[in-house]
C-alpha cells in the first residue's frame, strides 16, 4: 500500500507513518488486497484526506466501517458511489437535511460535494474485506484516524464535529469543546434514527456556528 495522500496530511501525520504499527498495517492492507477482495478501491484508501486538505477542514463527521458489498465505498463515510442505491443511514441523513434545512433530498449517495467543501467524511477503518463488516477492525487503521482527529483538533480552530452513535462518541471523546463545536445525537441508522437523530437539527447549527465564526456554510 503506497501512502498517496493529500501533502497537507501527509505533513500533519508523517509521523503516524514512521510508527510500527503503521508498517504493519501496511503490510497487512497490502496483503490483504493482493489475495482476497476489499473495498474501497486501493486508489481510494485516503480519498477522505484527499478531497478534504488538512488547511480546509471545516466540520468532521465520523464513521465506522467502508460499505463491504460492490460498487458502494469510495472512501468516504456514508457515501456511496454514483448510480448505487443510497444505504439507509444515509436515507435518514437526508431526511434529516430535509428538515432541518428545506433541502430537497438528493438522488445520488455521493457526498463528494460535501467533502470538497471542507467536510472530512472519515471511517474509523479505512478498509474492509467484501461481505465481511469490520473484518479490518483492529489492525491499525483506528490508531491513525484518531491521530487525524486529534491533529483537527490540536491544530485547527472552530471545527463542527458530527458525532452519530456511540461508537463515533467514544471515538471523538477527547475533543476540546472550548476550542470546537461538538454535535452528537444517536447513529443515523433505521434501529434508532426517529430516537433523536431525525429532529438532532445538526446541519443548520453546524453552518450557525461556521459563519459565526467567518467561514463560508456548507452547501449540504
Amino acid at each position: 500500500m503506497d501512502v498517496r495522500i493529500d501533502n497537507t496530511w501527509k505533513r500533519v501525520l508523517q509521523s503516524e507513518f514512521d510508527k510500527p504499527y503503521f508498517e504493519l498495517l501496511t503490510s497487512f492492507v497490502r496483503n490483504a488486497y493482493r489475495t482476497t477482495t476489499c473495498f474501497p478501491p486501493a486508489r481510494e484508501i485516503f480519498r477522505a484526506f484527499d478531497l478534504c486538505p488538512f488547511d480546509k477542514v471545516r466540520v468532521v463527521i465520523i464513521g465506522q466501517d467502508p460499505y463491504h458489498d460492490f460498487n458502494q465505498a469510495h472512501g468516504l463515510c456514508f457515501s456511496v458511489q454514483e448510480g448505487v442505491r443510497i444505504p439507509p443511514s444515509l436515507d435518514n441523513i437526508y431526511k434529516e437535511l430535509n428538515r432541518d434545512l428545506g433541502s430537497p433530498i438528493p438522488q445520488s449517495g455521493d457526498l463528494t460535494h460535501w467533502a470538497e467543501q471542507g467536510v472530512l467524511l472519515l471511517n474509523a477503518t479505512l478498509t474492509v474485506e467484501a461481505h465481511r463488516a469490520g473484518s479490518h477492525q483492529g489492525k491499525g487503521w483506528e490508531e491513525f484516524t484518531d491521530a487525524a482527529i486529534q491533529a483537527v483538533n490540536d491544530k485547527c480552530n472552530n471545527v463542527v464535529f458530527m458525532l452519530w452513535g456511540s461508537y463515533a462518541q467514544l471515538k471523538g471523546q477527547f475533543i476540546d469543546r472550548k476550542r470546537h463545536l461538538v454535535l452528537t445525537a444517536v447513529h443515523p441508522s433505521p434501529l434508532s434514527a426517529y430516537r433523536g437523530f431525525i429532529g438532532c437539527g445538526h446541519f443548520s447549527q453546524a453552518n450557525a456556528y461556521l459563519q459565526q465564526h467567518g467561514h463560508t456554510p456548507i452547501a449540504w
